[in-house]
Order: structure tokens, then sequence, then C-alpha cells
């Protein structure tokens, strides 16, 4: 059995809104890059997927919504009324080839869980999924598909499995939450800066999950500014009792970057440090509780060389058994192509000790009088009923 899968395709880089557009397949291709230039991607480590067919996306898209994503696909051009489901507006952009673009990163999810079911390795990785915005019938926050509600329900249909999904994503998974909501055997778990300030505005402690799936959804909204400590101390705290209690048969996390200190997205302070251990306990969780079975998918990041390789790159390397060693120096091979880029990167795993004064976190600490440690919104126990 493999230790771990790496789905990748060089078209992944089609699911392009615009050049200007944040979401950006650079960042992909510069992990990719990394990872490649380490030596750790073998050819049998790693994996090209399918685009998803219809039949895969009706599990979480309505058939006139896939129809619809086709057609504007064939032109790239918007029409009249699409706003309303989320396309044509400045988040999501209609763009030639959409359809195609969207449906591979949904079907690099569904290889990931193939490959696990199928008994190939029991953990894999798919870091052009995490679309956790898109719903069952609209686009949303650069998702127009949504690969994380279509791999949990393959999988559920497949096997029967409980699924946990954790995210740790700046914002937070409306779409994933919106589609489990009332499944009790699907548990959603989201620890995300506060919808009260940053999009898409939803994920309070009051979202509970609804009829038999009352206490499968639970939400941590953090206080902009959060830094590794105080993210860590909330993560720390609550993952492992709700994989102790719902105990899961596969795990799906979402490995959004976005909370870094330089993302210009979110106002969070967390820095690499906190995108290595992330992974490192929950590889260790998901053995203890989870009978090893974990996907992980990438999701937000728009400090598209400086922050999202080296993040996704501990991942990687925490999933495969190989964990990083901070003192270890980035490849000079690497640094040679962040510089051709023209993108400034003097530093290795570690970040620099000083916040730049850029970061949207320290604007926040400074708009507010605020200090960094940040803190999180408990609840003041865990639900009285639902399943875990």
């Amino acid at each position: 059995m493999l230790p771990a899968l790496f789905v990748y395709d060089e078209n992944f880089s089609q699911y392009r809104f615009s050049a200007d557009h944040p979401f950006n397949p650079r960042r992909l291709a510069a992990t990719h890059d990394l990872l490649t230039t380490l030596g750790w991607l073998t050819a049998d480590q790693t994996a090209a997927p399918d685009k998803a067919d219809h039949a895969l996306l009706e599990l979480a898209h309505s058939p006139y919504y896939i129809d619809l994503v086709e057609r504007l696909s064939d032109t790239g051009r918007r029409t009249f009324g699409i706003e309303r489901l989320g396309l044509g507006t400045e988040d999501n952009p209609v763009f030639e080839g959409m359809h195609d673009a969207a449906s591979l990163a949904v079907g690099g999810t569904v290889k990931a869980a193939q490959a696990i079911v199928d008994g190939v390795t029991n953990r894999a990785l798919n870091l052009s999924g995490g679309l956790h915005h898109a719903g069952q019938g609209h686009a949303s926050g650069f998702c127009i598909y949504n690969d994380v509600v279509t791999a949990a329900r393959w999988i559920r249909r497949k096997t029967g499995w409980r699924v946990l999904y954790v995210e740790t994503d700046a914002h937070h998974g409306d779409g994933v939450q919106d589609a489990f909501y009332d499944d009790p055997d699907v548990f959603f778990l989201s620890l995300h800066e506060s919808g009260r300030y940053l999009f898409p505005g939803t994920g309070s402690l009051e979202q509970i999950g609804g009829g038999s799936a009352r206490g499968t959804t639970l939400n941590i909204p953090l206080e902009p500014a959060t830094d590794d400590h105080s993210w860590l101390d909330a993560y720390t705290r609550i993952v492992p009792e709700v994989m102790r209690r719902f105990r899961p048969d596969i795990v799906i996390s979402q490995h959004g970057c976005d909370g870094h200190y330089w993302d210009p997205l979110a106002d969070m302070c967390a820095t690499t440090a906190f995108y290595h251990q992330v992974p490192a306990l929950m590889s260790r969780w998901v053995d203890e509780y989870a009978r090893g079975r974990w996907i992980a998918t990438g999701g937000g990041g728009y400090q598209l060389v400086q922050v999202v390789p080296r993040s996704w790159t501990h991942l990687l390397a925490v999933a495969s058994g190989e964990p990083i060693d901070p003192a270890v120096l980035v490849p000079e091979a690497w640094r040679a192509l962040a510089a051709e880029a023209d993108v400034f990167f003097d530093f290795d795993w570690r970040d620099p000790d000083a916040m730049p004064d850029s970061s949207p976190g320290l604007r926040w600490v400074q708009a507010t009088s605020a200090g960094i440690g940040g803190f999180m919104r408990r609840a003041g126990s865990w639900p009285a009923s639902g399943h875990w």
C-alpha cells in the first residue's frame, strides 16, 4: 500500500478566471515545482484524475445548473440573469472551458476517494480541491463545483462510511455545511475567521445541524488577528474530541492557507508553523480515530509563491510520513524559480520573525488596538443531543 497518493494534472492550470483574478493556478504549479525539486513525487506516488461526469456532479449539483455551466463554458460569455446563480460576477466570472476545468478539480478529489476505497492507499491529496463554497445550484467564492460534497457523497454511496469533514480555511465552507446540515452520517467541523467580518458571513456557533443531524455541524468562528497559538488551541481542544465521539470511517480535510498573515483576502495571523502543525496533528488523529483513512484537499490561499507552496508541501510531507525539518533549507533551485517570477523569497520553512506592515491581520490589530493573541468564541458546552 502506498504511504500517500498525490493527485495532479497539469490541466488543473485551466481553472483560471482571468489574469488578474486572485484565484490563480500558479500556486499549484509552484507547489508542484517545489515538491518535484525536493524529489518527492515519484511516478507511483502520483495519479492523474478523470473529469467528473454528469452523474458524479449530480451528487452535489442540480442537472440544470450543470447544464448551464457547460453551455456558458462553450463561449466564455455571460448571459442575462446568471448573476442570480453566482456566475458572471466579480468573484466568479465566466470563462471558456470553465466546466471542464471545474469538473477536473472535482475528479481529483473523487480520484483520491477511489484510491482509498480500493485499498491503494489510506491517504490521498488533491490540492486543486477544497472548493467548499459552491452550492447545489449556484457558484460562490471562486467555486464553480463542490468537490468535497461530491466525494463525500460518493464515499457514502459506495461504502456507507461515516465521514468527518474538517477545515481550517479562513473562510467558512458554507457549501459543504449546507449539503450535510441534515445528514447525521457526515460531520462538518470548521475553524474559520468569524463571518461577522469575512465572506461568506456564515458559520456561527448557533448552526449545529438540523433534525436527526442536530449536533453534527460545529463551527468555531475566530476573531480577526487570531495567531498560531490561539488557532491551534481551538484545534487541539476540539478536533480530537469530535473524532473520539463521532468515530468517522474516513476524514476529508480542507487546508486553505489564507489565514496566513501575508494573505490579502483575510485578517488572520497564522504562520507556516500553523500549517505544519495542523496536518501533523491530523495525521496522528486519523490513525487513532478514523482507521487511518484521510483525504486532504487544498482550498484558499492567495499569496501564491511566498506562502502556498511551503504550506502545502508541509501537508504532503506529513501525509507521506516524512515531515520536513524546519531547519532544512528551501532548495536553491526552487528559490531560482521564484526569482524568475520576480517574487521576493529570502527565507526558508519558517517565516520571518517580524510581521510585515502589509499584513492584513496586523492592520486589524493596529486599527482596533487589540492584542495579536486573538481568542476563540467558545460554545458554553457540547451539544446535548446529536451523533458523535
